[in-house]
C-alpha cells in the first residue's frame, strides 16, 4: 500500500498537523506532499489535489479522502490494532464525540489564538466566548482523563484519533495559555512530546518562509 499526504505550511497548518501526528504515531510510512499556503498561487495548487481546495489529503493508491475526520476513520479501517479509535464502545463513542467537537466548534478559541509556532509563549487572554470554549476544552480533556486515561498519558490512556485532533489545540495552549493547571499541563507535555510532535516543531522551525510573522495576531 502507498500513502501520500498533501499538507500545508507546518507553523500553522493546524488541520495538516492532525493526520499527519495520526500516521507518524501509528507507523505508517507515507510520502509527503507540500503545498504552500498564503501565497497567490495556493488556490490553484490545491485545485489540483484537493477536491475542496483545502489541505490535508490522503491519497491512497489513487482512492483519495479529504477532510480530517474521514482520513483518521480510513486510516483506522486499515490498521486496526492501531486503535486509532478505542477498543471499548463506550470510550469509543466518546472518543468520537469529542473528536467531531473539535472538527465542528471552539472557533474562538482557534481564532483567539491561532496556530503559529514561530510564536514566542506568553499569555494571551481570549474574549469572553473563547474564555468559555477554552474552558469547555479543559472539561474535555479532564473529563477522558479521568473516566478513560488509565494505562498512559493520553485522552483514552493510548493515542487516539481525539488526541490527534486535540494536538494543535495543545500548540495554542502552550503558546498561548500562560501557567496551566497541572493536569492540564501534564497532559500538553504528554502530545507535545511525542516523537511526531517532536519531529514536526522540528520541520516548522526550518520552513524559509516568512509568515506567519512572531507576532502575528490573526489567522
Amino acid at each position: 500500500m502507498a500513502f501520500a499526504l498533501t499538507i500545508g505550511n507546518k507553523c500553522f497548518s493546524s488541520w495538516s498537523l492532525r493526520p499527519w501526528i495520526a500516521m507518524k504515531q501509528l507507523g505508517i510510512p507515507f510520502e509527503e506532499r507540500f503545498v504552500r499556503l498564503r501565497t497567490p498561487e495556493t488556490a490553484a495548487n490545491l485545485a489540483k489535489v484537493s477536491p475542496t481546495g483545502l489541505v490535508p489529503v490522503l491519497d491512497h493508491d489513487g482512492t483519495i479522502v479529504w477532510e480530517t475526520l474521514a482520513i483518521l476513520e480510513y486510516l483506522n479501517e486499515l490498521f486496526p490494532a492501531g486503535q486509532l479509535w478505542p477498543a471499548d464502545r463506550e470510550a469509543r463513542a466518546c472518543a468520537r464525540a469529542v473528536a467531531t467537537e473539535m472538527h465542528s466548534g471552539f472557533r474562538d478559541v482557534r481564532y483567539g489564538w491561532p496556530m503559529n509556532l514561530r510564536r514566542i509563549r506568553a499569555h494571551k487572554p481570549l474574549d469572553a466566548e473563547g474564555e468559555v470554549q477554552r474552558e469547555r476544552i479543559v472539561s474535555i480533556w479532564r473529563g477522558c482523563r479521568e473516566r478513560f486515561g488509565d494505562g498512559g498519558p493520553f485522552l483514552f490512556g493510548h493515542f487516539t484519533a481525539a488526541d490527534a485532533m486535540y494536538a494543535p489545540v495543545v500548540t495554542r495552549f502552550d503558546t498561548y495559555g500562560g501557567d496551566l493547571a497541572p493536569d492540564v499541563r501534564a497532559y500538553c507535555d504528554a502530545v507535545l512530546a511525542t516523537p511526531a510532535m517532536v519531529e514536526w516543531y522540528a520541520e516548522a522551525a526550518r520552513e524559509p518562509w516568512p509568515e506567519p510573522r512572531p507576532d502575528e495576531q490573526d489567522v
